[in-house]
């Protein structure tokens, strides 16, 4: 499943962006008062979905886009477990995937990997063990989900297909790819199976020409090497697939066609949003509560419950858990320690209210301090959610507050593919103490941004006649050194 310049000082400085700042007012201010009003948290909120009539392939597909939930949304529960077919069920999906494997007696499970090291942490072959014995180990994902994540067990298809098969679409797959006849004979027994399960496959395989036969509809995915074949691959079926890291002109290709093509899996809204452009109709989406809504979901962050809140992601998740930052529950706390310039999106409460709001929160170094000029912060002011990295150029332009572990504190602006940013204007406050939390605050209006630091002392600067900033915000850490940095209390005030 799992993939700016705020630091330099003078090469920041000495850029300017046509456009960006119209003008630039600087005020820094002494000691003073600033009361930020308290955010509760909007719990999440889950509605059961019980269709009135069953949900079948032709009524999925009669909007567009539609949504499959991809691994049962494993961006927000443990992946294929049936916990999480029934949470994605309960915010409203009406399709979910699901992968196959069998067991050395022939019992078909639901599970992604044909082991259960990455899962499990106990490197099983499961077409080796027996249900029995598969049954004694539980899926685990806390190092990208949070802490208080609860292990799953390991679901049979069969009681899946009890509970969804006549209600809902399931796009299934035979990971070992040895299963076949198996399926088919699974699927016979359920009533109207053609008109609720879809095959999905590989495009390269062939297993899918004999459940073909026997009447179901067939997804064929696409991957790197199988695009110059694509045309010729195309027609043998119904559906087809195209991954997010394909090209412009890959999905492009495969859309032309003329068959509905699904892209997966779909991370972020600006993944969705980037397909839609490009005429792909369905989203295989691991994140669905918050790629299927355009509005926050919260006001503050959720690092209290020991999960992370849908939405919150990591600037890439090409690369795994290895990039999730760790939440910290008893201290109600992220820290960002990936041994890479990093950036966090706290998609849940974006995108931020239009017009004047505020972003606060406290970060701190815990246990060293990076060098002297090395920075982390808050990134905003992004019109999607698009990563963004400090020192990294990204596709999206925005602002990031910077805060020097000497104690500088400098606002910067960025064009959209800069690596440098714009230095907008600098405030020296009270060098960090490792240990302890500095509060930031951003105020932003349509033409003016304010930033302050308020423990102990209070600092502050300004910038007028800015651009007005778009709706999404990331915490940063913008140094590749280990060295962890941690944020709690992050909140949005309208």
């Amino acid at each position: 499943m799992i993939r700016d310049v705020g630091g330099g000082g003078a090469v920041d400085g000495g850029r300017t962006v046509p456009g960006a700042i119209k003008r630039r007012q600087f005020l820094f201010l002494g000691a003073s008062t600033l009361v930020l009003a308290a955010c509760g948290k909007i719990p999440e909120a889950h509605r059961a979905l019980t269709p009135r009539r069953p949900i079948t392939i032709d009524s999925l597909m009669a909007t567009v886009p539609f949504y499959i939930a991809h691994r049962g949304s494993g961006d927000n529960w443990v992946e294929h477990s049936m916990s999480a077919y029934e949470n994605s069920v309960a915010i409203g999906a009406k399709a979910i995937e699901v992968s196959v494997n069998a067991t050395s007696d022939g019992v078909l499970v639901c599970h992604h990997d044909v082991t259960t090291e990455r899962l499990a942490g106990q490197d099983v072959n499961i077409a080796d063990v027996t249900f029995a014995q598969l049954s004694r180990l539980l899926n685990s994902s806390t190092d990208w989900l949070g802490p208080a994540a609860k292990p799953q067990p390991i679901p049979r298809l069969t009681d899946v297909l009890d509970r969804f098969a006549a209600t809902h679409v399931i796009f299934l797959e035979d990971k070992q790819g040895t299963n076949t006849r198996a399926l088919l004979a699974t699927m016979a027994k359920y009533p109207r199976a053609t008109e609720h399960i879809v095959w999905k496959t590989w495009a390269g395989a062939a297993q899918y020409k004999l459940v073909q036969s026997a009447g179901y509809r067939i997804w064929g995915y696409f991957t790197d090497e199988l695009y110059p074949r694509a045309a010729e691959l195309s027609a043998d079926f119904d559906y087809l697939g195209v991954y997010s890291t394909a090209t412009d002109d890959q999905i492009a290709q495969v859309v032309e066609f003329g068959k509905p093509v699904i892209g997966w899996e779909i991370h972020y809204r600006s993944m969705r949003d980037r397909m839609s452009r490009l005429g792909v109709a369905g989203m295989m989406c691991s994140n669905l509560p918050y790629v299927t809504s355009t509005t926050a979901s919260a006001t503050t962050d959720a690092f209290d419950s020991g999960l992370r809140a849908a939405g919150d992601l990591p600037w890439t998740t090409d690369l795994g858990t290895s990039v999730q930052p760790t939440i910290d529950q008893a201290t109600g706390s992220i820290s960002l320690a990936v041994e890479d310039i990093q950036s966090y999106l706290m998609g849940s409460t974006c995108p931020v209210p239009k017009g004047k709001h505020t972003f606060a929160c406290d970060l701190r170094w815990p246990k060293a301090l990076p060098d002297s000029n090395e920075h982390a912060g808050i990134a905003f002011g992004q019109q999607d959610d698009s990563s963004y990295r400090v020192r990294v150029a990204s596709r999206v332009a925005g602002y990031h507050v910077a805060v020097r572990a000497n104690g500088m504190i400098d606002l910067f602006s960025r064009e959209a593919g800069s690596i440098n940013g714009v230095l907008i204007g600098s405030v020296k406050t009270d060098a960090p103490v490792v240990g302890q939390w500095i509060r930031l605050q951003v105020e932003v209006s349509t033409d003016t941004v304010r930033v302050y630091r308020l423990d102990g002392a209070t600092w502050s600067l300004e910038a007028a006649e800015v651009v007005p900033p778009g709706g999404y915000f990331w915490l940063c850490k913008n140094y590749v050194a280990p060295i962890p940095v941690e944020f709690r209390s992050v909140s949005v005030v309208a």
